[in-house]
């Protein structure tokens, strides 16, 4: 007896089986995105909240009594007698005029009435800045493979470094981040022109996110789009540096370009200082001895080649990879770098978390550990109003130091283990470009 023919093909049956079973998995994933979106809103809203409630409460730290100094200095003088006169402003051109903006603003009735001070102007950019980063980090991790936990990216809204840092410390990072984490973004979403102009606003913050314009450059140069990044952050540099460039330009560099923060607070430089010996005992970022000037040298050169060998040889990876890029590139900044400012914890965090919440996980919890006793030694008790760092008690604070450095060194070993198990023909002294089938 032959048996009669199926009405259908079996793929006819199975596809429909098929598209439905992917058509509920891709409607529980979005019901699942929009949970985690929700929560994290909620998380990055209370810490606003809790920040601003901080700096309506606080002073802060020194930082904020030094920027209402500039901020007078500017009003007052301008920005090339601000330049000329003191060394310690080493702001580009744009937190110049934020600064002298803030400045007059606290001085209207209306607001001085209100009692809405400088201190609160300083911090409030910083806290909306912070949720648009999380906002940022958010859409970034909806779009790479390796997707971030909820528990990561809720511990990233809530980060106690984050909220010591932009509530109380009083100063621009979290700003500069922000602009760095969009220009990553719209990398992701392929888009050459926005990369270029918040990559060039984020250096108009603080000038550290240059390292990273050959990371940018080359990814660009690679996909024949460099033109579309290059002319947008030339355009916006010129516009924004214009005043000092074609003006005073000596005065700029000297004190933008060549800062190179406090020397014998972390990493290399504590470590050399704890030997005891004279030529490395100053904590200072100021006429450093003839020893200092030339560690500081040697570390700032390595930075840089390191930095250059990452964009050179990982040129040809996708968008995931150079998220991966930058966060490497932070890592050996924060490892090498001559000094370290207690807010500087700030710059790395959107990045080490996108690279791996564990790692993250860990960084936070020791940077966080140790911005507690710098700020809970400096403002001399808790709860803090006022905080005043001097000399004499930098040593009680800075072995805290040592265990965030020491978990970025960890990190960095862990990654190259896995990394050469992954791509065993990988070598750490090369300039040959890293496989695209192995995006270590």
């Amino acid at each position: 007896m032959e048996l009669s023919r199926p009405p259908c093909p079996a793929e006819d049956i199975v596809a429909p089986l098929e598209k439905s079973a992917s058509t509920i998995t891709t409607a529980v994933s979005r019901s699942g995105g929009k949970r985690t979106a929700f929560w994290v809103a909620i998380a990055a809203l209370l810490a606003a909240a809790v920040k601003g409630a901080i700096a309506w409460n606080t002073i802060g730290t020194n930082d904020v009594v030094t920027f209402y100094q500039f901020g007078r200095s500017l009003q007052d003088h301008g920005l090339e007698w601000t330049y000329v006169h003191n060394i310690s402003f080493n702001h580009p051109p744009l937190t110049a005029y934020f600064l002298m903006g803030i400045y007059n603003l606290a001085h209207l009735p209306f607001l001085q009435e209100n009692t809405i001070s400088f201190p609160f102007l300083l911090r409030l950019p910083g806290i909306v800045a912070d949720l648009v980063t999380v906002w940022a980090v958010f859409q970034i991790g909806k779009s790479v493979e390796s997707k971030v936990p909820t528990w990561a990216l809720l511990l990233f809204a809530l980060s106690p470094a984050s909220l010591m840092i932009t509530g109380f410390h009083g100063n621009t990072d979290p700003i500069m981040v922000m602009f760095l984490t969009i220009a990553t973004l719209a990398v992701i979403r392929d888009k050459p022109i926005l990369c270029g102009l918040f990559f060039a606003l984020s250096c108009q913050i603080k000038i550290i996110p240059l390292l990273f314009l050959p990371i940018f450059f080359f990814y660009w140069r690679e996909r024949c789009l460099a033109f579309k990044f290059i002319v947008p952050t030339a355009l916006t540099f010129l516009v924004l540096w214009a005043q000092p460039l074609f003006n005073f330009p000596i005065a700029f560099a000297k004190n933008v370009l060549s800062y190179g923060s406090f020397w014998g607070l972390w990493g290399v430089t504590y470590w050399l200082r704890q030997t005891g010996w004279s030529e490395f005992s100053r904590a200072t970022y100021l006429h450093l001895t003839p020893e200092q000037a030339l560690v500081t040298t040697i570390l700032k050169l390595s930075i840089i080649a390191i930095v250059l060998s990452i964009a050179w040889r990982r040129r040809y990876l996708g968008r995931q990879s150079l998220l991966r890029s930058i966060a490497y590139a932070w890592i050996v900044f924060f490892i090498l770098s001559p000094g370290i400012c207690a807010q500087y914890l700030v710059w790395v965090a959107p990045f080490i978390l996108l690279l791996s919440p564990a790692f993250f996980g860990w960084f936070t919890s020791t940077g966080s550990l140790f911005l507690f006793f710098f700020y809970n030694t400096i403002a001399d008790k808790f709860p803090w109003y006022l905080a005043i760092s001097t000399d004499r008690l930098n040593r009680v604070w800075t072995p805290w130091t040592a265990w965030p450095w020491a978990v970025l060194i960890a990190g960095v070993v862990v990654f190259w283990i896995n990394a050469k198990r992954e791509n065993p023909s990988l070598r750490l002294f090369s300039l040959e470009p890293l496989d695209p089938e192995f995006p270590s």
